[in-house]
């Protein structure tokens, strides 16, 4: 497999963990924007929070290195695409939130867009 695309599956594999853990690190917890000290303490004293945060770091760098390899046009629809479609089934089977029947078909219509978009990638 082509280097381009292993940093691609790295990019949208830590971008959607990232927003897993961060959201499994904020649940429960909201943030006081009163309080933006406080706030800012509450995220950084939380370890999932810090860990999505790092792995938002490692979808940049990797992100990077696609985008000087492969136009926008193609990386940008696989990166969301894929990247939806991970944390939305991660989030209903890890994170115990809600996935109907609307919201399963417009990820198969999903999938199906990230296979045309994705068949031009070489």
């Amino acid at each position: 497999m082509k280097p381009h695309v292993l940093a691609l599956i790295l990019a949208l594999s830590a971008n959607a963990a990232a927003n897993l853990l961060i959201r499994a690190g904020m649940r429960d917890r909201p943030l006081d924007p009163a309080d933006p000290v406080g706030a800012l303490r509450q995220i950084l004293l939380n370890p999932l929070v810090v860990g999505g945060i790092a792995l938002f770091a490692v979808n940049v760098v990797s992100y990077a290195y696609v985008l000087s390899r492969v136009p926008v046009s193609l990386a940008y629809p696989i990166m969301t695409g894929t990247g939806f479609l991970i944390v939305v089934s991660a989030s209903a089977l890890w994170l115990g939130e809600s996935l109907d029947l609307v919201q399963g078909v417009g990820l198969l219509l999903i999938v199906a867009g990230v296979v045309l978009v994705a068949s031009r990638l070489n």
